[in-house]
């Protein structure tokens, strides 16, 4: 395993080739730490960007809007225009084509400079419909050309000195939550980012997702919380997230299940 120390300086070596960067920044712990070295590495050269939206939980804003104060980052923020995009509300199998495209489209038009994202090389073997977005406006990975994995983020998060954040659970956007093919609702997310959040806070969970299906609503659990959830405490939380989805529309039959990653894709016939 490289030394972390060498990692950094190698990062720092690729960034400072570039004249002037934007980083889109979105609270999650790979895009912040790349904003982090960029920002002590280029100084002006650099400005951060962050997408506020109702897909974007108000917790990653106000992350965001802090590490911009300690650090001192000329962060701005903007909206990217995807919810007025039929296209994207949809939400077809390849929604966050659409949702990158109207990102990268708003980065683009917002200033000069290399566009930058925190993408790691682990993402390469997911299904990211956003990386094609991200060809086409020219968009570079610096974790990726210089084959940084999400454990190597995370050392480096902790290297620049902010080890709560270097352990920040993966948290895509609330509208990966929703079973592909059911139309993206701001008041849906708002429950989704709701539920998700009483759960963490009470339960101590730290892989938690609220996703809305066609006749239910699954609340996966990281195994550890899964396991110590009691046949009574499950009954008293599918009724209090029943009650909430009520008034939605939503499916009111509550299940608990193993936390999966990317469970809410159904892909295209």
């Amino acid at each position: 395993m490289e030394d972390t120390a060498k990692l950094a300086e190698r990062l720092k070596t690729w960034l400072w080739r570039l004249d002037r960067v934007q980083v889109a920044v979105s609270g999650g712990v790979d895009s912040m730490t790349l904003a982090l070295l960029a920002g002590r590495t280029l100084g002006e050269r650099v400005q951060m960007f962050h997408a506020r939206s109702p897909a974007v939980p108000p917790a990653a804003t106000a992350r965001v809007e802090r590490m911009a104060r300690l650090e001192g980052w000329g962060l701005r923020t903007l909206e990217a225009g995807e919810f007025d995009d039929d296209a994207y509300l949809a939400n077809p199998y390849r929604r966050c084509f659409h949702c990158k495209s109207h990102l990268y489209a708003a980065l683009a038009a917002a200033g000069p400079g290399t566009l930058l994202s925190g993408t790691n090389a682990d993402d390469l073997s997911d299904f990211r419909p956003g990386l094609e977005a991200a060809e086409s406006f020219q968009v570079r990975h610096p974790f990726v050309e210089c084959e940084v994995d999400k454990a190597g983020v995370r050392r480096l998060c902790r290297h620049l000195g902010h080890p709560d954040l270097s352990e920040l659970p993966a948290s895509p956007c609330l509208s990966s939550r929703i079973e592909t093919g059911i139309r993206i609702r701001p008041k849906d997310l708002l429950f989704v980012d709701r539920i998700e959040s009483l759960l963490r806070n009470e339960l101590q969970a730290g892989d938690v997702r609220c996703r809305i299906r066609r006749a239910e609503i699954a609340v996966q659990l990281d195994p550890a919380v899964l396991s110590g959830l009691s046949g009574d405490s499950a009954t008293r939380w599918a009724g209090r997230i029943g009650e909430l989805a009520v008034p939605l529309g939503l499916p009111t039959s509550i299940r608990f299940e193993p936390y999966q990653m990317g469970s809410a894709f159904v892909p295209d016939d």
